[in-house]
């Protein structure tokens, strides 16, 4: 008990030590919200991938899926790295940060705004990203509450306030800044912490062949009557596991907390190596995760689904290790758990504050006063996702947990086709925007409140956010082509930062053989 206090205490020490010590770059909004533009490769690949994996993929995703499909939930992993980080970054990076800087937009519903010149776009999408994360961000408590039960017998609501205030102190202290070197390190216990748990769970079962044999034997006649389905290629579901891969990975390229870390990128250098870098921490990370969850049924003498759901899987693997990896994977959760919830406060008070309040309902706001107010609503926003969080926990109420569900979906279903084509088509038009809003925002709170009249497929809320993400793509282009074009004074004018000049060294582009003149 000592090692795991002793950690615990250390790990909150440096975090918060962390937030006081980037407080000189939160001085103005962009430096609170941005960093300046000018965060690394490292820092910013870190912050990505921390904010993209949360303790709701480890134990609750990774339980979930790898219990459903066995070994092939590992696909989830592998399409969260080659679909949501490598190409999100090849295709949506570059892109991202030069428009966003030319139109001066610091947020994604600033970016609807200034390039399709509709203030209602920014007002709309704010009013999603706010319905939407504060659930979101109460879920990520939720594999907190079994772990902590495990390690230390601390109340759950106990531990939900206290890693919740530490967050909030370095996040309104530090900003963005602070949010991403803390990133960093929290990202480096994962990656650790993920690989130590493998081979500890994997040893406990006689080692990795050993596992895939036992796994191999594992049968469940509700699920299929293929021997083996469970250590398969493509498990026992392959079209409801493809609509895993497609929430989970593509649904990336529209969530406002991973786009937002593009904004910050400091130069093109740092897009390249930040590429690779997020793509080789999600192979270890959530394919670690997935591959995990999958030998979850070696496990089923000791879990009760029935009584106590999906989240008491990986848990009850872990149960049986020494007591210094289960401090070990303490932290790992809680560095997922802070990581993603101050990426999401973050992003929903400066949205909040600069989409919403600014110009509006207040008036008059200075950069002193915007920095004010946002700090002020990042302890808003957290104390609401807190009590959400002891609500969900100790009531039978499921109404939050559903909306859970479905605000990845309604999130990326809602912004994913509009910010792409933004970026990339000038034909694009406000009305297409709109469209990928509506239909998208009332599919998926429609699944909460009606999922029986949904078709059997589109039943799951991973389903119908997929579909969501699928049928954007398909509807912005179709809205856009037979509705007016718009304005090409407005269009040429976004597009012309993509067409400016630079000089790069020799090294990084080959000139013309022609044009090149050589001096002795």
């Amino acid at each position: 008990m000592f090692i795991k206090v002793f950690m615990l205490v250390v790990f909150f020490g440096i975090m918060v030590g962390i937030g006081m010590y980037c407080r000189r770059h939160a001085t103005d909004v962009n430096g609170f919200v941005l960093g300046g533009r000018s965060v690394g490769p490292w820092l910013t690949a870190f912050a990505y991938g921390t904010s993209y994996f949360s303790a709701v993929i480890f134990v609750g995703y990774a339980g979930q899926f790898g219990w459903k499909y066995g070994i092939a939930s590992t696909w989830v992993g592998i399409g969260n790295a080659l679909i949501g980080s490598f190409m999100a970054w090849a295709i949506l990076g570059r892109r991202t940060r030069i428009m966003t800087q030319h139109l001066n937009s610091a947020t994604m519903p600033q970016f609807f705004s200034s390039r399709f010149d509709s203030p209602a776009l920014k007002i709309c999408s704010s009013i999603i990203i706010f319905i939407f994360l504060i659930p979101y961000t109460a879920s990520l408590y939720n594999g907190l509450s079994r772990l902590f039960g495990m390690a230390f017998n601390i109340d759950y609501s106990v531990c939900v306030i206290v890693m919740a205030i530490l967050t909030g102190v370095y996040v309104i202290a530090g900003g963005y800044m602070a949010t991403a070197v803390n990133d960093f390190i929290q990202g480096i216990i994962m990656i650790f912490g993920i690989c130590a748990v493998i081979g500890a769970v994997l040893k406990s079962q006689g080692g990795f062949l050993a596992a895939l044999e036992g796994l191999a034997q594992v049968s469940d006649e509700t699920v299929s009557a293929a021997p083996g389905v469970f250590n398969s290629f493509f498990g026992p579901d392959p079209l409801n596991l493809l609509g895993v891969v497609i929430l989970t990975s593509l649904g990336t390229w529209g969530l406002p907390q991973m786009v937002q870390k593009f904004y910050a990128i400091k130069s093109e250098g740092a897009i390249n190596k930040g590429m690779i870098i997020s793509t080789a921490f999600a192979f270890i990370v959530a394919g670690g995760c997935y591959f995990l969850g999958g030998f979850g049924r070696l496990f089923s003498d000791k879990i009760d689904i029935a009584a106590n759901g999906y989240d008491s899987v990986v848990p009850t693997m872990l149960s049986g290790l020494p007591d210094i990896l289960i401090a070990v994977v303490v932290i790992l959760v809680l560095s997922a758990s802070m990581s993603t919830l101050s990426s999401l406060v973050l992003t929903s008070s400066s949205t909040l504050t600069l989409d919403l309040l600014k110009g509006r309902i207040v008036k008059d706001m200075d950069d002193k006063k915007q920095l004010t107010i946002m700090r002020a609503l990042i302890v808003v926003f957290i104390a609401i996702s807190v009590v959400l969080a002891i609500i969900q926990y100790k009531s039978s109420v499921t109404f939050i947990a559903q909306l859970m569900g479905v605000s990845w979906g309604a999130l990326a279903g809602a912004f994913l086709a509009p910010f792409l084509y933004g970026l990339y088509w000038t034909r694009t038009t406000k009305a297409a925007c709109w469209v990928s809003f509506i239909f998208s925002s009332v599919v998926m709170i429609a699944n909460i409140f009606v999922r029986s009249s949904f078709p059997a497929l589109l039943q799951s809320p991973i389903n119908a956010g997929a579909f969501c993400m699928l049928a954007g793509l398909i509807l912005v282009p179709i809205v856009s082509a037979v509705t007016p074009a718009p304005d090409k004074k407005l269009v040429e004018d976004a597009f012309s930062c993509y067409h400016k000049k630079v000089l790069v060294p020799q090294s990084e582009a080959l000139a013309d053989s022609e044009e090149v003149e050589y001096r002795g």
